[in-house]
């Protein structure tokens, strides 16, 4: 990157050469800042944006999502499809593992078993299972057999694939994983930064890049200005608007602005007896005001929306619409569900108790500290009595909203390179992210119903008609399709290509 030691005359010479000169290029290091520490670096138990960007880094999978979504042979070589529920992968010969271990369908099989394993519990298990079999044909010939017809299996195959030997022999990959991707894992400092360097065995060869560091640096602001400092060669989102808006005016940095594969929004737990009545939820809804949020603190990075259904998918249906904006009409529908102000001291309440709910997010993006706070106070102005509660990022996702102890917390999903990515684990009754316990059978039936359709009209209509009922039962509130934006040195020794699920290939000289 930019740094290095210097003796005192040589600082003293420095400044005597034109500001420009005085740069220290190390064109064999990337440095890259990150919002949040990876949870892990086992693959399959994958929970975080860093995590999974890392993984792709230092693992690879069978097939490779292109920026355009498309997936293209990686560790296979080629596929086929005899039928609808078999799919035959043949994988590239004498691939290794970064410590120099063969590769084999052995190992493939031992990623797939495990990974759809209940015991395992991984996070991403529900969009592997309607994988029955996984079967190593021969040692470079793996044959997956399905329960049912699974259209978006080839997208969710990059997952990375781990040396079995290793890990049964009580390698613990979640801290020293070992893969089969570009780099490989030097140092991870807890909360700082994970330091990965060039994997002479890739099957690609070694990329351009040889070494690069993500430094972990949660707060969005301090992240720009580490990167204007010239302290990071890389950042990403998520990004303040106005550092976004800063930075895309300095030409010093190349950048791409475009749309995400994200979504901001909120999860109702309808569970909690407060928010288990549909018309109460609705009314929560009618206090969200989308327009302000998404053009004052978002400040347009973001696209307002409407439903479930990214704007750029294949699948979106212009007219199906969540409930928007209307304070009088919250208030009216929280009056008829009994909640009044009986006491005329501007506070709803029924039954002598108060309307009181908890909003909550976590403190490393300053957008979704702000959007809390918002709702904080349109919601006291409706007569709620609304607590912000912002906690770190791990206290947040793992010990409360993965336990199911929130009420509304405003979150995330990226990396929705498919409706069924969206939909099916987190909103099909027990589904292993359905954090907010919501059940509706009809909703299972088309859920299932388009994972399994192959053509992409009877998907679409499948998950229409799925969007249509969430969009008035509302287990989430959509506020917004995420933007993504990329900022980086305009010195890079690579091409870049970005891609909008925010993965790094494309910064180390691994263009497709």
């Amino acid at each position: 990157m930019r740094k290095l030691l210097l003796t005192t005359s040589a600082l003293v010479a420095l400044s005597m050469l034109p500001m420009q000169e005085i740069v220290a290029q190390d064109q064999d290091t990337l440095i890259v800042g990150m919002d949040v520490d990876a949870g892990t670096l086992d693959p399959r138990l994958m929970r975080d944006t860093t995590a999974s960007r890392t993984a792709d880094l230092i693992y690879s999978g069978l097939v490779h999502i292109t920026p355009s979504l498309e997936p293209v042979p990686d560790l296979a070589e080629s596929w086929e499809t005899p039928d609808p529920q078999t799919f035959i992968f043949k994988l590239r010969p004498d691939l290794k593992f970064s410590d120099g271990s063969p590769l084999t369908a052995d190992d493939v099989v031992f990623t797939y078993t495990t990974l759809i394993d209940p015991d395992l519990n991984a996070p991403s298990r529900a969009l592997y299972a309607p994988i029955s079999a996984v079967e190593a044909v021969d040692p470079q010939t793996v044959k997956f057999t399905l329960s049912a017809p699974y259209a978006p299996l080839l997208t969710y195959l990059d997952i990375g694939i781990i040396p079995k030997a290793l890990v049964e022999g009580g390698t613990d990959i979640a801290l020293n994983p070992v893969g089969a991707g570009p780099m490989k894992l030097v140092s991870w400092n807890r909360g700082s930064e994970i330091v990965l360097e060039a994997n002479e065995n890739y099957w690609r060869g070694a990329p351009t890049i040889e070494n690069v560091t993500l430094k972990i640096i949660g707060d969005n602001s301090a992240r720009s200005q580490a990167f204007e400092a010239g302290d990071l060669d890389v950042i990403q989102s998520p990004l303040a608007p106005q550092d976004i808006e800063r930075l895309a005016a300095d030409d010093r940095f190349g950048n791409v602005i475009t749309a995400g594969l994200g979504v901001n929004y909120l999860n109702f737990n309808v569970k909690d007896p407060l928010l288990a009545d549909p018309k109460m939820r609705q009314a929560f809804a009618k206090l969200v005001d989308q327009t302000t949020m998404v053009a004052d603190i978002y400040q347009g990075v973001d696209q307002e929306a409407h439903s479930i259904i990214l704007p750029s998918s294949w699948a979106y249906l212009d007219t199906i619409a969540q409930p928007t904006f209307d304070m009088e009409g919250a208030i009216a529908q929280f009056n008829e569900l009994g909640w009044t102000d009986s006491n005329g001291d501007g506070i709803l309440d029924k039954d002598g108790k108060d309307l009181e709910v908890v909003l909550s997010t976590h403190s490393e993006d300053t957008n979704r500290v702000q959007t809390v706070e918002f709702l904080q106070a349109m919601f006291e102005s409706a007569g709620v009595k609304a607590t912000a509660q912002i906690t770190d990022w791990p206290s947040f996702s793992t010990n409360y909203v993965q336990q199911g102890k929130h009420q509304i917390a405003l979150l995330g999903w990226l990396n929705i390179v498919d409706p069924d990515r969206l939909m099916f684990a987190q909103l099909s009754t027990g589904g292993p992210t359905n954090w907010g316990g919501y059940s509706n059978p009809e909703v299972d039936a088309l859920l299932q119903e388009g994972r399994s359709t192959l053509d992409q009209a009877g998907r679409a209509a499948a998950y229409q008609k799925a969007a249509t009922i969430l969009a008035e039962e509302l287990p989430y509130y959509i506020i917004s399709a995420q933007g993504y934006q990329l900022f980086y040195a305009k010195d890079l020794p690579v091409e870049v290509q970005a891609t909008p699920r925010g993965n790094l290939r494309g910064l180390i000289g691994l263009t497709d």
